[in-house]
């Protein structure tokens, strides 16, 4: 999954403001206590931060 289209996700799921909150502040224990933004910049793959985004989130299967 390329990045544009995990940010994409992230804005149609949160909308766009609080999609940039949770990936800049929400700490998540799935990416090992870091942010979205630190688990991107670390090479973590945006797929793996999705599924972690949506578990946390309980997205519904049809939107993951």
């Amino acid at each position: 999954m390329r990045i544009t289209v995990f940010r994409q996700l992230m804005a149609d799921e949160f909308g766009p403001g609080r999609a940039e909150i949770l990936a800049k502040d929400h700490v998540f224990s799935g990416l090992g206590g870091r942010t979205v933004e630190q688990a991107l910049a670390e090479g973590t793959p945006a797929k793996e931060i999705w599924r972690t985004v949506c578990a946390e989130f309980d997205v519904p299967p049809e939107r993951r």
